[in-house]
């Protein structure tokens, strides 16, 4: 039996414990993903924790069809899509003091940042999913809910546009 159906049946009976190793487990991948989404580090923290708000207030609504994350997910792709839909003016007040996407400096982070705005917005979801989430092509299809070959190409198109601007040994 998978441990996340275990975890999520702990939870609907209020099991704190479980709450809390769920939200260890899923938490840093979901921030990670709100970053890349929303640049300002305060508003991608409230993101990812409106995103798990969420997902405990519809938890005994929740069937579990193998990956809690693929949810998570797509609950956090809806949250930063209101976030813009908000029109709210962001202003980059620090970059991050410490880079935690593997990046070694700070003009590659700003590089990457300003290849992935480029993007158009269904080829940036999809980057940020394969690129930095390191999900499979079946599992962003998934999340995403459409084809695999639609994540297919688009993971192909998402990968020669980046590489036409952040050069072509960015990404070969």
């Amino acid at each position: 039996m998978d441990f996340d159906f275990l975890l999520i049946q702990k939870m609907k009976m209020g099991d704190e414990q479980a709450i809390d190793a769920f939200v260890k487990k899923y938490y840093p991948s979901i921030m990670k993903y709100c970053r890349l989404h929303i640049h300002d580090y305060g508003y991608a923290e409230d993101t990812a924790q409106e995103t798990f708000e969420q997902f405990f207030r519809t938890l005994n609504q929740y069937k579990h069809y193998g990956k809690a994350l693929n949810y998570l997910y797509v609950i956090a792709a809806n949250k930063c899509k209101n976030f813009y839909s908000k029109k709210r003016e962001l202003i980059m007040e620090e970059f991050p003091q410490q880079l935690d996407y593997g990046m070694t400096d700070l003009e590659e982070w700003i590089d990457v940042h300003s290849a992935l705005n480029t993007l158009p917005q269904e080829l940036q979801e999809i980057a940020v999913l394969f690129f930095f989430q390191q999900q499979k092509q079946k599992e962003i299809a998934k999340i995403l809910g459409i084809g695999l070959p639609l994540v297919k190409y688009r993971v192909r198109r998402a990968k020669e546009l980046l590489a036409a601007y952040l050069g072509e040994e960015a990404l070969l």
